[in-house]
């Protein structure tokens, strides 16, 4: 069996900087280690999506990290609904830049559709403006 990954819009967030320090004001929350996102479908394939898959995060319209899936747990909301927590490593993984129309919920993504992991040395560049990232993938230069 093969694995997949799940993409998802990260509402509110203008970069990957926003993301991390959203997960950094919350840790505590969670466990060590981990960053969890709360969904309101459990995804049917579970099995594939743990058997390596990651997190892609859209922001401002692409596709610009990920994070590796740990689990998939079952949390009850104040409101008595019965949700999906999506359990990641806490390592926010920096990719290259691959624009998404906006969608609703969450998509599967297959691992030859992901983007490549930027290099290490890439990683700790400052992220460009998502419009400006965008762009540059439209036009295969990012």
């Amino acid at each position: 069996m093969g694995f997949v990954h799940l993409l998802k819009l990260c509402v509110g967030a203008e970069s990957v900087a926003d993301l991390a320090e959203w997960q950094e004001q919350n840790a505590a929350r969670w466990p060590a280690g981990t960053s969890v996102h709360v969904t309101r479908m459990w995804p049917k394939r579970e099995a594939e999506l743990l058997a390596g898959g990651s997190l892609y995060w859209v922001i401002k319209g692409v596709i610009l990290c990920r994070q590796r899936l740990l689990g998939l747990e079952e949390v009850t909301g104040a409101d008595g609904i019965t949700r999906c927590a999506i359990v990641m490593d806490r390592e926010i993984i920096r990719t290259d830049a691959a624009p998404r129309r906006p969608f609703q919920g969450w998509r599967y993504l297959s691992p030859d559709e992901a983007p490549r992991d930027l290099p290490q040395a890439r990683g700790a560049e400052e992220t460009l403006p998502p419009a400006l990232a965008r762009a540059l993938a439209e036009i295969g230069l990012r």
